[in-house]
């Protein structure tokens, strides 16, 4: 049905009927769902998308959800999610699977032309482009404190390890998050993906897996190992704190709070099997879908649109740090000059897309997270063994 929808719109589209489906007088009423910290932005964004499209009258509200909680809240209730939504990339599978996303139809060539062709990768199944790309940032890296650290600690965990110790400092992970824990296993050369009939396939708990588990719990149980959410980390670096793996959300803060020693670069090697190994990360975009369920198809792809040009993605840069997808506000002066925007450039080529990791995959490696976190003494294997049947069902 949503494939016969997206047909019929595009061909609305090309013969240029598409604004005929709005009576005369009629208000267009379309709700947008983005993050907490993009609220501000998208104030800004809206009213401007009024301002060009002045011939129709708009009722535009804006909602609070966060792009990791993109999909579970669309999937409670369909109809009465956002007509227009932000949402991180790894959910779009899952997405389109239920029917949620419209393929993008409206000036498809220009859209495609003028973001990066990873990010357009990353919204696109079976060769069909379902979200408008937003950003090209959703990874992660390594804050430090130059007072602290040089550039030649920082290349290993175990050196940064060792040098917060001598400080009295710690170093900060969240490795009750799959996302960041991840980075062991993957960089161990462990693999995600999904099997012919579209189920999650996991190998985390093979020989290089258990290695990637052991390097994790002498992480945990290193006496300069600190863990918790944002707060924690924007919070006590440059006081506590001298190392952080976040991503470029938390730039602003950080540089604020560490001035003149402020530094960041790819993640650290760590020790596996007596050998020193790169750690990996998951990539990502961030992406804006329209709603299948929308009242205005047209308009709310002319919105999502809006929201993801060349002009919104300059402005997101300049309000919140945010690495664009967009190709000129990419190749601007101001983003290659981003320290933050550079560490991840640099961690990218260590990075495995995140695009089929499926849902399954984070209560299980959150819950073997909070037990290395717990100083958990269990059997390796079993842990990881429970872990894994548990991602692939």
């Amino acid at each position: 049905m949503k494939k016969l929808l997206a047909f019929a719109l595009a061909a609305m589209m090309l013969f240029g009927l598409a604004a005929s489906s709005l009576a005369e007088g009629e208000t267009v009423t379309l709700k947008v769902w983005g993050s907490q910290e993009d609220q501000e932005l998208l104030g800004v964004l809206v009213e401007n998308f009024k301002a060009a499209n002045p011939d129709t009258t708009w009722d535009i509200s804006l909602g609070v959800v966060g792009e990791p909680d993109a999909k579970a809240r669309y999937l409670e209730d369909p109809a009465a999610a956002a007509d227009v939504f932000a949402f991180s990339n790894d959910q779009l599978l899952d997405l389109v699977n239920a029917d949620a996303l419209y393929e993008v139809t409206r000036n498809l060539d220009a859209i495609v032309a003028a973001n990066s062709a990873g990010s357009i990768e990353s919204a696109t199944l079976d060769g069909v482009l379902y979200g408008y790309p937003m950003t090209a940032d959703n990874g992660y890296f390594l804050y430090y404190d130059k007072s602290v650290l040089s550039e030649e600690d920082v290349q290993t965990l175990d050196s940064i390890l060792a040098k917060a110790n001598e400080a009295g400092k710690k170093v900060f992970m969240d490795v009750s998050n799959g996302w960041y824990i991840a980075s062991f296993f993957l960089g161990a050369g462990c693999t995600l993906g999904l099997d012919e009939n579209g189920k999650q396939t996991c190998d985390f708990n093979n020989e290089a897996g258990v290695a990637a588990g052991e390097a994790i719990r002498a992480f945990t149980a290193d006496p300069a190992f600190l863990t918790g959410d944002d707060s924690v980390l924007t919070g006590g670096m440059g006081d506590t704190i001298c190392a952080g793996v976040s991503g470029t959300w938390n730039a602003a803060a950080i540089q604020e709070k560490l001035g003149e020693n402020y530094a960041a670069c790819k993640l650290p090697t760590f020790t596996l099997n007596g050998e020193q190994v790169q750690m990996s990360s998951f990539i990502g975009t961030k992406l804006i879908g329209v709603n299948t369920q929308t009242a205005h198809p047209v308009e709310a792809m002319m919105l999502a649109e809006f929201l993801t040009n060349e002009e919104a993605q300059q402005l997101r840069f300049e309000m919140r740090e945010i690495g664009p997808s967009n190709s000129n506000v990419a190749a601007s002066e101001e983003v290659q000059a981003n320290i933050a925007l550079a560490a991840l450039a640099e961690q990218s080529q260590y990075g495995v897309s995140q695009k089929y990791v499926l849902g399954n995959f984070w209560t299980p490696s959150e819950a073997f997270g909070l037990a290395m976190e717990n100083q958990s003494t269990d059997d390796m294997q079993s842990l990881l063994d429970s872990m894994v049947a548990q991602i692939i069902g």
